[in-house]
């Protein structure tokens, strides 16, 4: 798993540009690796490859705690939020060569990328399975957007969505929902012609919510907010990692992927960041508008025996207590920020809060 935090001013929450400080504090005194992301104001974390999501729930307890040491020390906070809820929305592009060339080919775009996501990497066994398993995961891709959706403020405003980094994510000419891959030869062939459009600088630029993986041999679903707790990231990743695990079961059975046309899956996908996990939004395999939550359920459902044969359903079961009994990320920052107070909202979301524990008396599905 990848996660992104935002680096912003203890008192303020406005972003600051101190990643270089806070990475250089995280290796040198804490023996944590970080990694540097777009904008100098965000720092990025990677779990080991995990073999159940338990030891991904141990890593990133661990990982977050450290990192809320790092910017600490540092001066300035971590927080786990899709999109800076306060101050401005642009930071200063890293100074790295990667980075100076998508700021020079893309202009203020990448300077207004200060929005922090999770991807989720699966294995999978070669690049005709991946291709088709992104197929699989595509139908799916709405309600894993509502999960997490943690970002309803930009500028100390209410966005009016659930997910904000989704609208400003979704300005990438390469982004959104993929088209329907027929072969790992269509997938490249489409990666080849926005490449020499000028869209995208290599692979890594291929910006879908799901994708075969650039330098892994994974699927990579990469549609989320960053989540606020980790028992929400873990439901993310129990949720992906079943989806992909069936999915490769489905193609080797020769099951075909519902073709779900790519329109209709942006309208879905659009839906979901502005409504959140108490919305209702389109389901795109019956075509009729139903509640997050109901589809949500029925991919619990659907996917039920393979978290039992993974050892994730506790897992799952704590991250939909969670939900059920606090509601979103969105709706808990929206209740911390009510009446403008700054503290309440930043605690909310602060990677200290990593180990904030789920409701135990809610019922699960």
């Amino acid at each position: 798993m990848e996660e992104e935090f935002l680096l912003v001013d203890p008192q303020t929450g406005a972003p600051v540009n101190l990643a270089e400080e806070v990475v250089a504090i995280a290796r040198e005194q804490l023996g944590l690796e970080l990694e540097h992301e777009l904008t100098g104001a965000q720092v990025e974390i990677n779990t080991t490859v995990c073999r159940d999501v338990e030891q991904a729930r141990r890593e990133l307890l661990e990982t977050r705690r450290q990192v809320a040491r790092a910017a600490r020390a540092a001066g300035c906070r971590a927080i786990a939020v899709g999109a800076p809820p306060l101050g401005e929305a642009s930071g200063e592009v890293t100074d790295s060569l990667r980075y100076r060339r998508i700021a020079r080919e893309f202009g203020a775009l990448a300077e207004q990328q200060l929005i922090c996501g999770c991807h989720v990497h699966v294995e999978v066994p070669d690049r005709e399975t991946a291709v088709q398993v992104c197929n699989h995961v595509r139908p799916w891709l709405p309600v894993l957007a509502a999960v997490t959706a943690n970002s309803p403020f930009s500028g100390g405003e209410d966005t009016g969505f659930a997910s904000w980094r989704s609208t400003v994510w979704s300005r990438w000419p390469v982004s959104g929902p993929p088209p329907v891959f027929s072969s790992w030869e269509h997938y490249e062939e489409l990666c080849d012609t926005m490449i020499a459009a000028g869209t995208a600088l290599d692979r890594a630029m291929v910006y879908w919510d799901v994708r075969p993986a650039t330098e892994l041999p994974t699927v990579e679903v990469r549609v989320s907010d960053v989540a606020a707790t980790v028992d929400e990231a873990v439901l993310l990743a129990a949720v992906v990692r079943a989806l992909v695990a069936q999915a490769v079961v489905d193609v080797g059975r020769g099951v075909e992927a519902e073709p779900v046309p790519q329109e209709v899956l942006r309208q879905a996908c659009w839906s979901a960041s502005n409504e959140g996990m108490r919305g209702t939004v389109l389901d795109v395999l019956s075509g009729e508008p139903r509640p997050v939550r109901d589809q949500l359920e029925d991919l619990v459902r659907r996917l039920t025996p393979v978290f039992e044969a993974n050892g994730d359903l506790p897992a799952v079961q704590r991250g939909l207590r969670l939900l059920d009994g606090e509601g979103g990320g969105a709706e808990r920052q929206r209740r911390a920020f009510g009446n403008g107070d700054v503290e309440s909202l930043l605690s909310l979301v602060d990677v200290d809060n990593a180990d904030r524990t789920a409701p135990q008396e809610t019922t699960a599905c």
